[in-house]
């Protein structure tokens, strides 16, 4: 299984945890993802995440002037997102401790 599948899952919840931070838009969200080690993740990955994200009503966006050429669109997470960030946190953080622990007894 590749990282990519393994990562599906778990987007999301990157996803608006980054734009729980601040206002941001799609190649800025690419670029943090890149900082933070999820080279693979391209832009062509996030667009679509994004879009079902707002469908879902968990962000809002809303399209401005850019200093730089046409119009991005900013993202923000909305209140039924912040709750779907909890969840998802208390979701990673139960997954997480129990596949660590599945590991360490590989050791």
């Amino acid at each position: 299984m590749s990282s990519t599948q393994m990562l599906k899952g778990i987007l999301d919840g990157c996803l608006l945890a980054l734009i729980a931070e601040e206002e941001i838009y799609g190649y800025e969200l690419a670029t943090k993802l890149k900082a933070y080690g999820f080279a693979d993740i391209s832009e062509g990955t996030i667009y679509p995440l994004l879009i079902r994200m707002q469908k879902l009503g968990w962000i809002g966006a809303i399209s401005r002037a850019s200093t730089s050429g046409p119009k991005r669109k900013y993202y923000s997470i909305t209140p039924t997102g912040a709750e779907e960030l909890a969840a998802f946190t208390k979701r990673w953080h139960h997954l997480s401790t129990s596949v660590e622990s599945i590991l360490k007894e590989d050791d």
